[in-house]
């Protein structure tokens, strides 16, 4: 009996294209003078790739993500690669990715529900990222903690629900998008 779990093509295309979409949200960076952290389209992406895929398709998709940007290839944000970006300041929140995606993805039921998505992004994803992206900035600063919670999660949190009710929003019809074209394969 084979308990190996292959993904099918439409599942391997689903993660190959939220993987790239990562990547170019990588770039879209508003700098925060104050804060080694910057503002990206990233954590947008990083919802939908919960919202959008099951909980081991999502942890391939963020470390294949990681692995990318680990080997040197510019897809950190900023265009930045390799290992000084994903363990220097900022890359306790690339991290977080990891458990937040996985943890959003088991939470966020069956069936769509723009309240459920918000819910699930914005109480479960964006705390175990910003709380586990301060603790690894605060580790490999130095800085006190109210430094941190100055410069590495307020800021963040406006924009990051507005994030995160967008991907609640873009959820529904990319779904739809993907049911239809999995029936035609």
């Amino acid at each position: 009996m084979n308990t190996k779990q292959n993904f099918s093509t439409l599942e391997l295309t689903k993660m190959a294209l939220l993987t790239a979409l990562i990547c170019v949200s990588a770039y879209i960076v508003i700098p925060l003078p104050f804060s080694p952290a910057s503002l990206t389209a990233q954590t947008l992406v990083v919802n939908l790739i919960a919202l959008l895929l099951t909980p081991r398709q999502a942890a391939f998709t963020i470390v294949v993500y990681m692995l990318l940007g680990l080997s040197g290839l510019p897809v950190f944000s900023g265009g930045v690669g390799g290992p000084g970006k994903l363990f220097g300041p900022t890359g306790g929140y690339i991290m977080a990715w990891l458990i937040a995606v996985v943890l959003m993805s088991w939470l966020k039921g069956k069936r769509y529900s723009f309240r459920r998505y918000c819910l699930v992004t914005m109480l479960v994803g964006m705390p175990v990222t910003l709380i586990l992206g301060s603790i690894y900035m605060k580790f490999v600063t130095g800085m006190d903690w109210v430094s941190v919670f100055t410069v590495a999660v307020l800021p963040f949190i406006p924009l990051d629900l507005f994030k995160c009710a967008a991907a609640a929003a873009i959820a529904k019809p990319v779904q739809i998008s993907l049911l239809k074209a999995g029936t035609s394969i």
